[in-house]
């Protein structure tokens, strides 16, 4: 069984076809998808959708990339305060200093806001964290959240990703780890504690290897446990309840799911 703890699939990807989309999820055995929000103008349709469907589940935030407002930050909060059902996490919130013409005092700003409000509401975090690894292990030292998160599309360095963990943050395993050139990253994932894992696929985006060009899909979080394995030395079946164990212990808020026998 796999829960994938960061996929779009509220985008058009997914929902021009939503039917064959949750019956490919089903059949992959993913009991679990984990659906995080970019902009305010989403968070509607996110609840309504995870709302019709058992395995969807939400994050709510705003991500650095996009520009928003006080207005956004401040639905956000209330969204938060009426604890919707499904509600897992706040996110994707986070730091991305690849593009610089984006207002960083802004994004700063911003997500030290959502910070508080998982703190508030502990709730965990889904982070994104492009080019602001240290900056990013700086402002979640100094927000201490109870529950901690993930950091989402890791691709740091092995110190890096030992510096979130000793947080108490958790690293998304997703599909760079299927590119034969992305040898930093496999190689840290390959050495990093099995108990700070999760799995992610990032869909609609970051296509696994060979499939560039292609629609990501959550389905494809079966082939991402595969390499995963491959990298490995645990047997898959440790690999893949250990991670499990650690998703429904971040994601406290997801129902009941029976492991494997």
């Amino acid at each position: 069984m796999f829960i994938d703890t960061h996929c779009h699939f509220n985008f058009p990807a997914f929902t021009q076809n939503l039917k064959a989309s949750i019956n490919a999820i089903r059949q992959a055995n993913i009991v679990g998808l984990i659906v995080p929000a970019v902009s305010a103008n989403h968070f509607t349709q996110l609840l309504q959708l995870v709302d019709k469907y058992p395995e969807i589940y939400a994050a709510l935030g705003l991500h650095p990339i996009y520009q928003h407002s006080e207005a956004d930050l401040h639905q956000l909060t209330n969204m938060v305060k009426n604890k919707p059902n499904k509600l897992v996490a706040i996110g994707e919130i986070g730091l991305d200093r690849y593009d610089l013409t984006i207002d960083w005092s802004q994004q700063l700003s911003f997500f030290r806001a959502q910070l508080a409000l998982a703190k508030r509401f502990d709730l965990p975090v889904l982070i994104h964290s492009r080019k602001a690894h240290d900056i990013m292990y700086h402002e979640l030292r100094q927000a201490n959240l109870p529950r901690r998160g993930v950091i989402h599309g890791f691709s740091g360095s092995y110190q890096q990703a030992m510096q979130f963990i000793k947080l108490g943050y958790y690293i998304g395993v997703g599909g760079v780890i299927s590119y034969v050139r992305a040898n930093k990253t496999r190689n840290t994932i390959a050495k990093l504690p099995l108990t700070s894992l999760m799995l992610e696929t990032d869909a609609p985006d970051m296509p696994l290897s060979g499939q560039q060009g292609e629609i990501n899909r959550p389905e494809n979080i079966v082939e991402i446990c595969n390499i995963l394995v491959q990298l490995r030395h645990e047997s898959p079946s440790q690999i893949i309840n250990v991670i499990l164990t650690n998703t429904l212990t971040l994601f406290n808020r997801i129902n009941k799911i029976e492991f494997p026998k």
